[in-house]
């Protein structure tokens, strides 16, 4: 008899444990609806993150700034988005951000951002970055990844920042229909989206220009604690980014390089045909661009939109990764 109540007692604990996890398990993810979000869109519908025990809940933003507020506000405790000042910021201020794990590179033939002028601009002949000396581009936010595309075009040419007007329009453009505008920087799915229409012509092509860590994956300090499920998301991210990896950047074609076209078009909103034009690189195990982050922070700190130098080891953590690849070996 008393072992039969103890039994019951250790499948009282053993449900009432599953219970708990369960709970815990329940991430909530920001992200963007982006052709360089396929990696967390893949992973979604495969179900890589919760074969490890994390069940993410997308959390969609209108540009990368935002989810770097709601990761410090702890609104969402893991962002998957660009780099850009506000985060750095946020950081230089004292609330402790961790950046952890590869999520798309500018990478020659693997462009992820470009800077499209007007149709009419174009065929009037503006086809050259200097030639939009004086005029409004347009960009998400000032300080987001596409102004850092502008400031080091600008800087390539011999241009000083003020040779262009930046016009901030608070979310990705889908359009330049709109006369205000002469350029505008955007990213994958945008860039075709405006070239299929006939609405803009790409001038410069960011991978090809320079190649750069645009996007990571990041942690709350909060969450980064939580180092069980920190590290089981991981460990989803990372069968999910060798699968987009081998699928999409190695082999290009076939059922599986269609899946994730599907998957990424179905999350986007973008036709199949739109995401077949731009998958952006990215590191098959996550791993991040060895000292870029640093180079950014230097660059936003010279141009007087972070409060105070964010060196890199302040900011960047790659234990999880390297945790969660020793352990699927």
């Amino acid at each position: 008899m008393t072992r039969i109540v103890a039994l019951l007692l250790a499948v009282l604990i053993f449900v009432a444990a599953g219970e708990a996890s369960a709970q815990a398990a329940g991430v909530k993810i920001g992200v963007l609806k982006l052709t360089s979000s396929a990696v967390i869109f893949l992973g979604v519908e495969k179900g890589y993150f919760k074969e490890f025990g994390v069940e993410p809940e997308l959390v969609f933003f209108q540009a990368a700034q935002p989810i770097a507020v709601a990761l410090a506000s702890g609104d969402i405790p893991v962002g998957a988005t660009g780099l850009t000042a506000g985060l750095y910021n946020v950081v230089a201020g004292g609330v402790q951000i961790w950046i952890v794990a590869d999520k798309g590179r500018e990478w020659p033939d693997h462009n992820l951002t470009a800077l499209l002028v007007r149709k009419d601009l174009h065929d009037a002949g503006v086809r050259t970055l200097r030639d939009l000396k004086g005029r409004r581009i347009g960009v998400t936010q000032i300080g987001s990844t596409f102004h850092y595309n502008i400031g080091r075009f600008l800087e390539k040419e011999g241009m000083a920042p003020g040779d262009v007007e930046l016009v901030p329009l608070q979310a990705l453009p889908d359009a330049l229909t709109a006369k205000r505008l002469d350029a505008v920087a955007t990213a994958e799915p945008f860039v075709s989206r405006l070239e299929a229409a006939g609405a803009g012509v790409t001038i410069v092509r960011t991978g090809d220009t320079f190649p750069w860590q645009i996007a990571t994956v990041m942690y709350s300090d909060r969450f980064a604690k939580d180092r069980r499920h920190a590290v089981a998301l991981m460990k989803g991210y990372v069968k999910s980014s060798r699968h987009y990896f081998d699928a999409v950047l190695t082999k290009k074609g076939g059922p599986a390089y269609d899946e994730v076209v599907a998957i990424t078009a179905k999350y986007t909103g973008a036709p199949p045909a739109i995401i077949r034009r731009g998958f952006p690189y990215q590191d098959r195990d996550g791993r991040l661009m060895p000292g870029d982050v640093g180079r950014q922070t230097e660059w936003w700190l010279r141009q007087g939109l972070i409060k105070k130098a964010v060196p890199e080891q302040a900011i960047v953590d790659e234990s999880f990764l390297r945790e969660a690849l020793k352990e699927m070996r």
